[in-house]
């Protein structure tokens, strides 16, 4: 199991505080979108689920601790075992469940930069924290540069990367025929997204992963965001229009010279804070994030 030790004590994103949490009461909950594809909710990122005749399909596996109460919500819906797991990026909260899945025998497949990174000492500036190298059984054990594509359930679950967006490891999984789209941490739903620039992330990068997906998309696509509610396109162009524009005035305002200081006393996202402002990144810390991403 991966461990994340924080250097100096902060409100810490999702799954990087592991050893603060209690997860005795958390439920994991299974929500059906279509008769092969499921959304599951616990703590940390939102899982995706397609189940059949062929396999059991996971996208992301949240915490090392849930792994069995996952495990068992899949088991009340189908008595056959998971096979195959995506990491949609290398974060705790989307891939702690790696190495409970791979001592199972479960096959794990990622982008070629999630193992890269879940192989070595990791630092998150933002945040002051370290991270352990994962153990072997972690590791996803079959990697890809671009995309991918696997033909079970009587569908075609298409997983894409998309570069330098929250991290530089992210892939989006498309449900063909269900029409449902697993967007990782790419999609903060109702949340100022985390944009981790330690680990190759970008706010342009990430505007133009959201872009990509509007194209595939269309008005019935369910969409799964890494964390907040089932969402809509139209809830996804509204993240993609708020990120863009506070991007864009703190670009401006770096471009005029001003410090980290004086871009978040300037309040770029205050027309957003009411909305999207409530999260674990507050506003003055969404301005801040920003200048550090995009400051040359």
């Amino acid at each position: 199991m991966k461990k994340f030790f924080a250097v100096v004590a902060l409100a810490a994103l999702p799954g990087l505080a592991l050893a603060q949490r209690d997860y005795s009461k958390v439920e994991v909950k299974a929500e059906k979108l279509s008769d092969t594809t499921y959304m599951l909710t616990g703590a940390g990122g939102n899982l995706g689920l397609s189940v059949g005749d062929d396999a059991v399909f996971l996208v992301d596996d949240q915490y090392a601790p849930l792994t069995p109460k996952i495990l068992a919500a899949i088991k009340a819906i189908t008595p056959k075992p998971v096979k195959f797991v995506v990491n949609t990026h290398w974060h705790d909260d989307h891939s702690g469940g790696n190495e409970n899945l791979g001592k199972a025998g479960v096959t794990i497949f990622a982008h070629h930069n999630v193992r890269k990174r879940m192989n070595s000492e990791q630092f998150i500036a933002f945040f002051n924290l370290k991270s352990a190298p994962s153990p072997k059984d972690a590791l996803p054990v079959i990697t890809f540069s671009t995309d991918m594509s696997f033909h079970i359930n009587g569908d075609e679950v298409k997983v894409m990367h998309v570069p330098k967006a929250h991290t530089d490891g992210d892939s989006i999984v498309y449900f063909s025929k269900a029409n449902v789209m697993h967007m990782g941490d790419t999609f903060f739903n109702g949340l100022y997204p985390f944009i981790d620039t330690s680990s190759g992330g970008n706010a342009e990068g990430l505007v133009a992963a959201v872009d990509h997906v509007l194209i595939m998309i269309n008005d019935a696509t369910k969409v799964i965001p890494g964390h907040g509610p089932l969402a809509t396109k139209a809830d996804l162009k509204a993240y993609r229009d708020m990120v863009a524009n506070v991007t864009a005035k703190v670009k401006k305002l770096i471009g005029e010279g001003k410090t980290s200081e004086q871009v978040v006393a300037a309040k770029p996202s205050a027309e957003y804070d009411e909305k999207w402002g409530k999260g674990f990144i507050k506003p003055d810390k969404f301005a801040e994030m920003l200048y550090a991403n995009l400051k040359p």
